[in-house]
């Protein structure tokens, strides 16, 4: 049921840009960009930025793995005629995007900018003011590095998919459903290949916290078989998913502290798990869940991730 479910919630979702169901560019920009001071430095990350998201390829923390970053080599200096003379830059940014966790580089678009200024710094930062963010040249620059990514994951998608069930047999659910569901939807053929997946790791994962909370809940219970324990153990089972396979040992067991309450304090416990309503109902639930412990996952993953970008330029 999660198999199709996800599979028609990706298909009638197409062309929507959430997080994890894009091809996403993240700005870098490397230390060694010459002249660059820290007002140029935020300069060209915010054009970087404009040209991937102006292009549909926005950044996502969710998955750093790609980039979008740039050099840039001074080509003149001068100083003009003029009174009072002043300072006349001539640079050439090129952009890049690429892999940078494993460093393979999908595409590249070279300009030359020109600006003039009061001073070194004034000059440089007039001539990047000149980079055009809407230019159509980028067009051609993002489609062909968004083809090199779109290879990539049709190309290790059962890697991908082999690593994922590797990090679920270490019972790193989380991790193996993170790894499935940033597969963005454009890459049809590899998408299709993750949702099906994802869905014995989801199942897996809900199994086992489920053993887990019902453990807990039991201890919680034995301890003390009273009120305020049942509403302790409650707490805890709350979040069991229906769809566990413990989950009727879950009712058991708060059917037994109902009874257990009612013979002591001669009043109901009101206590409810989880339930499944209907089919449209369980399928929104299903899907996520899956989604929302990725994004979780993805954001709580450190936030700076170390580049390599070694012989772009």
């Amino acid at each position: 049921m999660l198999i199709t479910c996800l599979g028609a919630f990706s298909q009638n979702n197409k062309g929507k840009s959430d997080d994890l169901a894009r091809i996403a560019l993240n700005t870098y920009i490397p230390d060694q960009v010459e002249g660059l001071t820290p007002g140029a430095r935020n300069s060209l990350e915010n054009k970087l930025s404009q040209i991937a998201t102006t292009n549909g390829m926005g950044g996502s923390v969710f998955n750093p793995r790609f980039i979008i970053t740039a050099n840039i080599v001074v080509l003149t200096k001068d100083i003009t005629p003029t009174a009072p003379p002043m300072q006349a830059f001539t640079l050439e940014v090129t952009l890049y995007i690429g892999d940078g966790i494993e460093g393979t580089l999908f595409a590249s678009q070279s300009v030359t900018l020109k600006g003039v200024g009061e001073n070194e710094t004034k000059a440089y930062m007039a001539a990047l003011k000149n980079l055009k963010t809407n230019d159509p040249q980028y067009q051609t620059f993002i489609d062909k590095g968004k083809t090199k990514i779109i290879e990539y994951y049709n190309s290790r998608c059962d890697f991908i998919i082999k690593e994922a069930q590797s990090l679920a047999s270490q019972s790193q659910y989380d991790a193996a459903i993170y790894k499935l569901t940033t597969v963005p939807e454009v890459c049809a053929e590899c998408f299709n290949k993750c949702m099906d997946a994802v869905a014995p790791i989801f199942q897996q994962r809900i199994d086992k916290d489920c053993l887990v909370r019902l453990a807990a809940a039991n201890n919680i219970w034995s301890a003390n078989q009273d009120v305020n324990s049942a509403n302790s153990a409650g707490e805890v089972l709350a979040f069991i998913d229906p769809q566990a396979a413990c989950y009727k040992d879950a009712q058991a067991l708060t059917e037994k502290m109902a009874k257990r309450v009612l013979a002591i304090d001669k009043r109901e416990w009101n206590f409810k798990l989880k339930v499944q309503q209907d089919g449209v109902d369980i399928s929104k639930a299903a899907i996520s869940a899956a989604r929302d412990i990725g994004v979780a996952y993805g954001n709580g993953q450190p936030q700076s991730v170390v580049y390599n970008t070694r012989g772009w330029w």
